[in-house]
């Protein structure tokens, strides 16, 4: 007992002697946990801790205002601004229908063009516009082919994480690692230092993608599919009932409104309000406004019984001939995914109002964590969730360029700068090469080559700021400061102690294995940026330590950060793939594991080849 209480004593005082070091510590805890939990966004959660360390006065003003003059964060935004120009002019378009031609029938021959394509861009831009634009593009393409874009929606995905690790530029992982390796003294990465490694990790990627993960893709079905929509020519009419309509009084399940097998009743407007959430029991009144999807036949047929008066649809720019006074608007399906940029994150559905905006109709919404098709209103909207929209073309093309949603059914139709084409290409060639040359830091050539593509209008000056993701930003800011709060209070050098003394009877392979599966783990469930963050200082200060190049320890954890393939969560393109092709999270886990185990063994190999210890 007594022997107790002098351990308790004797923790109590160290904790009160080294009270900052235990604050950091329970903040990494914390913000860890925040991040798997997802109450809050993770950027809110990472500039939190870095508030609260300015609040405890572990970091001054001054340290704390350091954190923001990190030129990391600033190149990633830049590279995010010459992406969207890329985008804008159409290049990445262009190399969509280049695909189209390329591609063989069935799967092999459709991955044979998409894969290397994918991981060709993705090394020279941001990795997830590419997937942004080409999931339309093989959607529509798999459709054409007859078949499920689920075979081939992880396969671009992982294909485009692949190219990522094969230049400087092409991950914000990357440029998050070199510009901390800067910032403590280390020699900076060149452009091109990384390419033959990362090149022969995507190789050992791609064989084990076609010889074996291939046959592990599942065939799932779309949200369409699931709601039982249709994508052929479909038209919604709104269907009035009149005082001395026989309707009146009626169940709508049992009226004959339902009869047809092609008919799908979208909503029931009473006095204004929907009703779309009591449909099942509804019975009807007089002056009910009936919202219905179906074809021309059915519509005919309705309108010959009498029980009903029909309108025009508000917002129809034509009719349908021999419809007379109605006039139902010809109605498109398509499916939308929140996009990462996306003003609808964070808003219930209930809240919407498309409707009355857009004249389109919220049919579904996947929630790819939860069950498949989602309709509860109060719900909250999210990245990758998905919406099955009905409405005509003119509301829906509205929709999507001003919601940040991305259309998936075809390629979204926007104006297309080809002429300035070239200028965006001369511009990332040039970012790329006087990079490779060291005639100027990454850095300011990233902002130079954002402010070309502005000044030439490739890119629209009210567009800089939707093209960049915000979020990841802010989040490496608040993942910056909690590296520095480890740094200032010892809490990254007993880390940095610990870690030592296992090397001393281990030997440097072993301690970038370590890195590479701390890394790697953590990347499958949180953020790879905040991971890179946190641990990049750590893995500086052990190299140091035990007088090595740090660089083999920094690939590791560069590749390691971006080889997340075993979970939809670890990567943005993960993520979006997920909902867009109506995945289950164990098919990450079934295909993407054995790929984490090779990229693992490839990487102790490779890495050590290059860069010696």
């Amino acid at each position: 007992m007594q022997y107790t209480r002098k351990m308790g004593c004797v923790l109590t005082m160290a904790i009160f002697e080294h009270w900052e070091i235990f604050l950091v510590y329970a903040l990494i805890i914390g913000v860890f946990t925040s991040f798997i939990l997802e109450k809050l966004p993770p950027d809110v959660t990472a500039m939190s801790a870095l508030i609260i360390l300015i609040g405890f006065g572990i970091l001054d003003s001054k340290e704390a205002l350091s954190v923001f003059s990190n030129p990391a964060p600033v190149t990633i935004g830049a590279m995010f601004i010459i992406s969207a120009a890329l985008e804008r002019t159409g290049c990445i378009e262009l190399l969509g229908r280049f695909i189209e031609k390329m591609s063989g029938k069935g799967q092999v021959g459709m991955m044979l063009a998409v894969m290397p394509i994918a991981l060709i861009i993705s090394a020279f831009m941001n990795n997830t516009p590419v997937v942004i634009v080409l999931v339309p593009v093989i959607i529509s393409l798999c459709r054409k082919m007859q078949v499920s874009s689920s075979k081939l929606l992880i396969p671009l995905s992982y294909a485009a994480i692949l190219g990522g690790t094969c230049t400087l530029i092409g991950t914000s992982t990357n440029l998050l690692v070199n510009g901390i390796a800067i910032e403590n003294g280390v020699e900076g990465f060149g452009m091109f230092e990384i390419t033959l490694p990362g090149l022969i990790m995507a190789a050992v990627g791609f064989v084990y993608i076609f010889l074996f993960g291939r046959h592990l893709l599942p065939e799932r079905t779309s949200l369409a599919d699931l709601i039982g929509g249709s994508t052929g020519k479909q038209y919604i009419a709104q269907l009035c009932v009149p005082q001395d309509s026989k309707l009146v009084g009626r169940p709508l399940r049992d009226s004959l409104l339902t009869k047809g097998g092609d008919t799908h009743i979208i909503d029931v407007i009473r006095s204004g309000d929907s009703m779309r959430d009591y449909l099942d029991d509804l019975d009807l009144k007089a002056g009910d406004r009936v919202v219905l999807e179906t074809n021309v036949g059915e519509i005919l047929g309705i309108k010959e019984t009498g029980a009903v008066s029909m309108e025009s649809t508000p917002g129809a720019d034509h009719f349908i001939e021999g419809l007379d006074p109605i006039s139902a608007s010809e109605n498109v399906v398509a499916e939308g995914i929140v996009g990462h940029n996306s003003n609808l994150i964070g808003k219930m559905r209930s809240g919407l109002d498309f409707r009355r905006r857009y004249g389109v109709y919220v049919v579904g919404v996947h929630k790819p964590q939860r069950h498949p098709v989602f309709r509860a209103d109060r719900e909250t909207l999210g990245m990758s969730d998905t919406l099955l929209l009905e409405g005509p073309i003119t509301g829906m093309q509205l929709l999507f360029q001003e919601n940040g949603l991305i259309n998936l059914t075809l390629p979204e139709d926007r104006p297309i700068r080809r002429s300035k084409a070239p200028i965006a290409l001369l511009t990332i060639a040039a970012v790329a090469g006087l990079a490779a040359l060291n005639i100027m830091p990454i850095a300011l050539l990233a902002i130079v080559g954002a402010g070309v593509v502005v000044v030439t209008r490739c890119l629209d000056p009210r567009d800089i700021y939707k093209s960049v993701d915000w979020p990841i930003i802010f989040l490496i800011f608040g993942m910056l400061g909690l590296a520095q709060g480890m740094e200032k209070t010892g809490a990254a050098m007993l880390i940095v102690d610990y870690v030592v003394s296992f090397a001393d009877s281990y030997g440097p392979i072993t301690i970038l294995a370590v890195f590479y599966i701390l890394t790697s783990a953590l990347t499958e469930t949180v953020s790879n940026n905040a991971v890179a963050a946190l641990l990049t200082p750590i893995a500086i200060g052990v190299a140091h330590s035990l007088g090595l190049d740090p660089k083999p320890f920094l690939v590791a954890v560069m590749f390691a950060a971006s080889a997340s393939f075993a979970t939809p969560v670890g990567y943005q393109t993960n993520t979006f793939v997920y909902g867009a092709g109506g995945y289950k999270f164990r098919d990450f886990i079934v295909i993407g594991l054995p790929l984490n185990v090779l990229m693992f063994i490839a990487a102790v190999l490779i890495i050590p080849q290059f860069w010696g210890f």
